[in-house]
């Protein structure tokens, strides 16, 4: 068995090859300067980990886990368009640096390149990839879809936002899992229960991402916190803070949404502190997380086998950055 990190350095050397042609290089170049930028290639490296928990790495698991993580990056760089976001990691998205139209275009070819990747693995589970590919790609649209109709809307209840996260951020984790799962030959109650844990395990990722901009440790963060308070983003913490409030701290509230940053920030933490969802946030995170690892024991494989995945969950809820 592999820890995160030596696949994750594996999937790094195999992934540093050229998907794309040299030309026309106004179009193919932009995509190569995106998947320049990095990240920490969670989702390839989930199907690695999906695909070895019931046995020997298939080598068609190397080109599912490229054409995962060729879909993610596309979408990041259409949601950089539609956030209107300058910068992504440090560096300039592909719209500011290389213009709308070629992003947009640059962003498609990804994702046509993510299917060819698909198209190498062999014929035994190949439609059942597919299917679960779609559906899943069809999902991270509609949660993109509900966030920014979010964003036009007074209020939003808990369980809708939980849902648009669920869709625009927790299936693609859970389906790179079970996609490495399929090849594996994994039975259809490993499948969903795999499926279960990724699902569970990005909803606490996600309020683990909004609590930290809020509460996190600057230094640690690599970011000033505040951010989504400043942009009046629709997280875990306001939606909980608006739906327990009092009338006061609600009128407080609103008087905020036009103060200065730093006074916002300070105003807000101060009433997120009061309304209790500080510690309401951290206990939704464990019941979250507790469920994925349920889901993970339910699998039916030796527990040695699934040591990588149980790290990696408690990595990914408990960072502070």
């Amino acid at each position: 068995m592999h820890s995160f990190e030596e696949l994750s350095s594996g999937f790094a050397t195999k992934f540093n090859t050229a998907h794309f042609p040299s030309e026309p290089a106004s179009l193919y170049d932009p995509a190569v300067y995106f998947l320049g930028i990095g990240g920490k290639r969670i989702r390839p490296v989930m199907c690695l980990m999906g695909n070895e928990l019931f046995g020997d790495i298939d080598p068609d698991a190397w080109h599912l886990a490229a054409a995962i993580e060729l879909f993610h990056n596309f979408t990041l760089i259409h949601d950089d368009i539609m956030d209107k976001a300058p910068l992504r990691r440090g560096m300039q998205t592909v719209h500011e640096k290389y213009g709308m139209s070629t992003a947009l275009l640059a962003g498609d070819v990804m994702l046509v390149v993510a299917y060819e990747y698909i198209n190498k693995v062999g014929p035994t589970h190949i439609r059942q990839l597919l299917h679960l590919f779609n559906a899943t790609a069809k999902e991270v649209c509609e949660g993109q879809q509900l966030d920014m109709d979010f964003e036009t809307r007074e209020t939003v209840g808990l369980n809708e936002y939980l849902s648009m996260i669920r869709l625009k951020t927790s299936v693609l984790l859970a389906a790179s899992l079970r996609m490495g799962s399929i090849l594996g030959g994994a039975g259809l109650g490993n499948q969903q229960h795999l499926y279960e844990f990724g699902q569970h395990l990005g909803l606490a990722f996600q309020i683990q991402d909004d609590y930290l901009d809020a509460f996190g440790d600057p230094a640690k963060f690599g970011k000033q916190v505040g951010g989504d308070i400043v942009a009046g983003k629709k997280t875990f913490l306001l939606i909980k803070a608006l739906e327990t409030a009092a009338p006061a701290q609600l009128k407080e509230m609103k008087e905020l949404e036009k103060a200065p940053a730093p006074e916002k920030i300070e105003g807000m933490l101060r009433l997120f502190k009061a309304c209790g969802v500080d510690a309401w946030a951290r206990e939704l995170k464990d019941r979250y997380i507790q469920t994925a690892l349920q889901h993970l024991e339910d699998i039916a494989v030796l527990s040695r086998r699934k040591e990588p995945l149980a790290q990696l969950a408690s990595f990914l809820v408990q960072r502070e950055y």
